[in-house]
């Protein structure tokens, strides 16, 4: 695959980096905020008879993470296609 000439590899890599500390942001908030450092604010609101606390401890960042796995490939593929490297 060749790259166009004026492709801007330091641009492409700063939206790149971007995207990749706003993911790990969220993955953070998610795991260690919403099971562990915030779980006792989070125990006052049940889900399905479940302090949220826990559910999120348990399963509900599961679903966070599967749900982020697929917005990262949407950003991503967007920010190729804005960067023109983008795969047919």
């Amino acid at each position: 695959m060749s790259k166009p000439q004026d492709f801007d590899a330091k641009a492409y890599w700063s939206a790149t980096l971007r995207l990749l500390v706003i993911t790990l942001v969220i993955w953070f908030v998610v795991s260690f905020g919403a099971g562990i450092l915030f779980r006792d604010a989070l125990d006052g609101i049940h889900l399905g008879g479940y302090p949220l606390g826990f559910w999120f401890a348990q399963q509900g960042s599961i679903f966070v993470f599967v749900g982020l796995i697929f917005w990262y490939a949407r950003r991503m593929d967007k920010i190729d296609r804005e960067h023109d490297v983008h795969e047919e």
